[in-house]
């Protein structure tokens, strides 16, 4: 027997039809590459969409056709968003910090139409537009005066003259809810990128948990910074859930300096931002040196890497901002688990709970997880135990685009993801990622967390970033080094670094030497690279050997 409901396809159209019927007042705020300051209304978002969506019908493109974008958080893109998904086509989003013959490479594999890029990107498209045949249409996202007078790039078009003849009644088409909403490329440190492709129902449904409660806490009364660039995994989810709550939202463009950042927050009156440690790492450095505090600001996500304790505290303590620690990757739309505590936890002494809120977190509802070890088999929820993290969900990757299935059947013939973490899981069911797979360092048969070295190092007040890997040793098989950045002004000896570890970890976990670099490499979306480190320190040897 089937249940008596209209049967309504979730739509990320419908999402934006909603914020205009409903919050069509709420405010869309941007940092242009130009430098201004841009604002409008949900209203104009869907008008200037349903434009976006007939010239996108001009053109002749067919329902999947791939429509790219290389651009940073604006109200253009977010346009985008709305009027490419909407209309039946993929949103495809590239990674701009990319090199340009691995963006050609994406734009191939995905056999882009049309691609959309803003002006700081410009040398980009020049590098790489005779390379990308399939590209029938390359907009730049600026005003028809900006338009250099040769790009270059033949036949470019100005985003504002596009759509400009473009009408602005549009019927949103009544897709299947499983038809493809969008792609974003993996920014793997081997081989080519791999496409994960969301589906309008897979993206709806992240959606409505990323607003829940216990995950971003979204509402009408927020102001939304996301910090998080719109090319990484659809900026977390943020854009539709903003949509589908009626938040402010508020852009920071190319501008993400902790001044800039920080300038952003205060005049919009932001109360919820969303981003990576690195960026906030400069953010709290501003406000640190001007002895600023946060006026609006109560709580943010932290995710795309570890977060280090020391920045935890750092925001709850010195400015009284609620850090939300988060987990996820390209393949889960991203949002997996989401560190927020429980009543019971709520009994529990300060360290105890900030203990808690170190761990990525529990599986929002929709996503499953388990541990298992090296036979498949599933490990106890000890908060102890490591294993290999797989998770499974409908927001969660099933196949990669013109790629195989990664899944993993487990006995009841179920498909698992395997991402390529290692984790503990307690029995309240909060994961805690101890290491990537592949950085596990092994020492004389026992496991050394490199993100447990790179957190005690981040604790030292001169230590800007730090980066744990192993190095071979003829009788340990690996022992663990700490390559540092220091703050600016800072000086740090390694003797005086080791010395800090001392009572804070087991002496054979401590590493055995330090490595001061200008900077650490990091990857396309704010990671630390250490396939580059470690080829950075090509020819290096332990102390003494």
């Amino acid at each position: 027997m089937l249940g008596l409901m209209q049967n309504q396809p979730l739509l990320i159209s419908n999402l934006l039809t909603f914020a205009e019927r409903h919050h069509g007042d709420g405010e869309i705020v941007s940092r242009r590459v130009e430098g201004d300051i841009h604002r409008y209304t949900y209203r104009d978002l869907a008008q200037r969409a349903r434009r976006l969506a007939n010239a996108l019908d001009d053109l002749g493109l067919a329902t999947g056709a791939r429509v790219a974008s290389i651009a940073w958080n604006g109200y253009r893109h977010m346009e985008m968003y709305f009027g490419v998904s909407g209309s039946g086509r993929v949103m495809h989003t590239i990674n701009p910090r990319l090199h340009p013959e691995q963006i050609a490479w994406i734009v191939n594999h995905a056999e882009d139409q049309v691609l959309c890029f803003d002006m700081s990107f410009l040398a980009i498209a020049q590098a790489i537009h005779s390379h990308c045949p399939t590209v029938k249409k390359w907009v730049a996202l600026c005003d028809a005066d900006q338009l250099p007078a040769d790009s270059g790039i033949p036949g470019l078009t100005s985003y504002e003259a596009w759509l400009a003849g473009a009408k602005t009644s549009y019927a949103w088409p009544q897709l299947d809810e499983n038809t493809a909403s969008s792609m974003c490329y993996t920014s793997g440190t081997t081989g080519h990128p791999k496409g994960v492709l969301y589906s309008h129902r897979s993206s709806v449904l992240h959606a409505y948990a990323a607003a829940l409660p216990d995950v971003m806490s979204l509402s009408a009364r927020d102001s939304v910074l996301p910090v998080v660039p719109m090319f990484h995994v659809n900026a977390w989810g943020l854009p539709y859930a903003a949509a589908m709550t009626g938040c402010k939202v508020v852009f920071p463009g190319p501008a993400l300096d902790g001044k800039s950042v920080y300038e952003l927050i205060e005049a919009e009156g932001v109360t919820f931002a969303a981003g990576v440690p690195t960026v906030w790492q400069m953010l709290l450095t501003h406000a640190r040196s001007q002895g600023l505090k946060f006026s609006a600001l109560n709580r943010t996500v932290i995710g795309g890497s570890a977060c280090p304790p020391a920045m935890i505290d750092a925001f709850e303590d010195e400015f009284n901002v609620r850090v939300l620690h988060a987990w996820g990757m390209t393949e889960t739309s991203p949002l997996g688990t989401l560190s927020t505590p429980k009543r019971k936890h709520q009994s529990q002494s300060p360290q105890e709970r900030r203990a808690q809120q170190q761990k990525q977190g529990r599986s929002l509802c929709g996503v499953d997880m388990k541990i298992v070890g090296g036979n498949g088999q599933e490990l106890p929820w000890d908060g102890k135990t490591y294993g290999d993290l797989l998770v499974r969900g409908p927001w969660v990757l099933a196949s990669y685009y013109r790629g195989d299935s990664p899944l993993v059947e487990d006995e009841n013939g179920l498909g698992w993801f395997p991402t390529g973490d290692v984790a503990t899981i307690d029995a309240d069911g909060y994961m805690h990622i101890t290491d990537r797979s592949k950085d596990v360092i092994k020492s004389g048969g026992e496991w050394i967390s490199s993100i447990e070295v790179e957190n005690i190092a981040m604790a030292h007040p001169a230590v800007a970033m730090a980066a744990c890997i192993g190095m071979p040793h003829p009788k340990w098989d690996e022992r663990p080094i700490v390559a540092v950045s220091l703050k600016p002004g800072a000086q740090l000896t390694r003797e005086e670094l080791l010395e800090f570890y001392q009572g804070k970890t087991a002496k054979w976990q401590i590493p055995d030497d330090v490595v001061f670099l200008d900077a650490i490499p990091l990857g396309a979306t704010g990671k630390m690279l250490k396939t580059r480190l470690r080829d950075q320190l090509a020819g290096y040897k332990l102390p003494g050997l």
